[in-house]
């Protein structure tokens, strides 16, 4: 079953109309009894008059309201039912009136001007439960918005900006700057410092398999402590070498890595056959199958996972989303220069909208007023103002039976 929304306006409008014709009735009976009596005393003249005027001016009201919205009793009286016939002046008159008197940038920064929507904003977001509410409506925005996206037109997107960018940029010269950045800072020294510890390691794990080894290599007719000798000559001459430009800073091996890894990095911005190199080893990274792969799964993936953490109260999506928005919140509330600021983008924000747009609403009122026909319009104006254009009908009554009874006392006068 279908409730009216209007109900309670239409049951006020009936109301007063029934006000206003018993007023009309009870003016045209005493009239009736005063005219039947008239020779009863000269009284019964002034009541006649008054409810004769009486019965004029609610006769007069209520044909100037009905005829606003309706032809009175269904004749169609030239001038009546104007409402109706003239809707679509009246939207269009309505239009150009909210946009010229309220659609205004003097209305707007009026309004604004004493609300303080910046420190407002700033203490309602210090909150810890307001920011999280705000966090809340964020989280609901970017999951709806993820959600609408077509996955098809942002992968290929997505996909079109990584090829491009990354066949755009040549590969060597960036790995040489890595190694710029390297040397700059020291780190090629600790590399070689645990390259160092490494082959060290790997000395000692192995001197029985290198030894072994030696046994193979050597002439049958070498005695074995020779070899032995050799062996452990050779094997603690490595490691003491090893030992030296591991303790030495100032290592004249130290001093030739660093020499060759500064001309491999100036080699890798210069040379043309290693700029070769390397774009022909990027093409063949991007055409490889598990690359193509990765990429065409890039935004499924990074997409699932932002609705999953929208959806996680608990994720640190949600927590730094919260905890930035509190903190943005305090900052806000302490900061009359931010303030401010905030009220001024959001003074030039609606200024701009409306100074830009403003037409358009002119526009909707009007286009929503035309396609209404002419009695749903009058019937729609008459449930918002029917009720106190009904006052108009008492207020005639009134005024015309005290009017009618003024004349009728200075006609007796004269």
């Amino acid at each position: 079953m279908t409730v009216d929304p209007d109900l309670e306006k239409r049951e006020a409008l009936r109301r007063m109309k029934l006000v206003a014709t018993s007023l009309l009735v009870i003016a045209a009976a005493i009239y009736v009894v005063a005219k039947i009596n008239e020779e009863s005393g000269a009284w019964v003249g002034y009541l006649r008059a008054c409810a004769e005027a009486a019965m004029v001016g609610a006769l007069a009201d209520w044909f100037a309201v009905t005829a606003l919205f309706r032809h009175p009793l269904r004749i169609p009286i030239p001038h009546t039912a104007i409402i109706p016939k003239r809707k679509d002046q009246i939207g269009q008159s309505l239009g150009e009136f909210v946009e010229s008197n309220f659609l205004t940038r003097d209305v707007i920064d009026e309004r604004l001007r004493g609300a303080e929507l910046g420190r407002r904003a700033g203490e309602w977001l210090a909150a810890p439960t307001n920011a999280t509410r705000a966090g809340d409506a964020v989280a609901d925005v970017l999951r709806g918005g993820l959600e609408v996206l077509d996955d098809n037109e942002i992968q290929q997107g997505l996909e079109h900006l990584i090829e491009s960018r990354v066949r755009a940029t040549p590969i060597t010269p960036l790995v040489g700057k890595a190694i710029d950045l390297t040397v700059e800072g020291g780190h090629q020294q600790r590399l070689l410092d645990a390259v160092l510890v490494g082959i060290a390691g790997f000395l000692n794990d192995n001197r029985s398999t290198f030894r072994d080894r030696l046994d193979e290599e050597s002439p049958w007719w070498v005695p074995e402590p020779i070899d032995d000798r050799v062996f452990n000559k050779i094997y603690d001459a490595v490691g003491r070498f090893l030992d030296d430009v591991g303790r030495n800073p100032q290592h004249e091996i130290r001093s030739n890595v660093d020499e060759r890894t500064m001309a491999f990095a100036e080699r890798l911005r210069n040379d043309p056959k290693l700029l070769a190199s390397g774009e022909a080893l990027k093409e063949e990274l991007l055409d490889h199958p598990e690359v193509r792969r990765w990429i065409d799964s890039l935004w499924v993936e990074t997409k699932r996972g932002m609705i999953s953490a929208a959806n996680d109260p608990a994720s640190q999506l949600r927590v730094r989303l919260v905890a930035s928005l509190q903190r943005l919140g305090e900052r806000l509330a302490g900061d009359p220069v931010l303030q401010a600021k905030i009220d001024g983008w959001v003074s030039d924000a609606l200024a701009y909208a409306v100074e830009n747009y403003r037409a358009e609403v002119g526009d909707i009122i009007s286009s929503t007023v035309a396609k209404w026909d002419g009695a749903s319009t009058a019937d729609k104006l008459e449930l918002q103002v029917g009720r106190d254009l009904q006052f108009i009908r008492i207020n005639g009554t009134i005024v015309g039976g005290l009017a009618g009874l003024v004349i009728h006392a200075v006609g007796q006068f004269l």
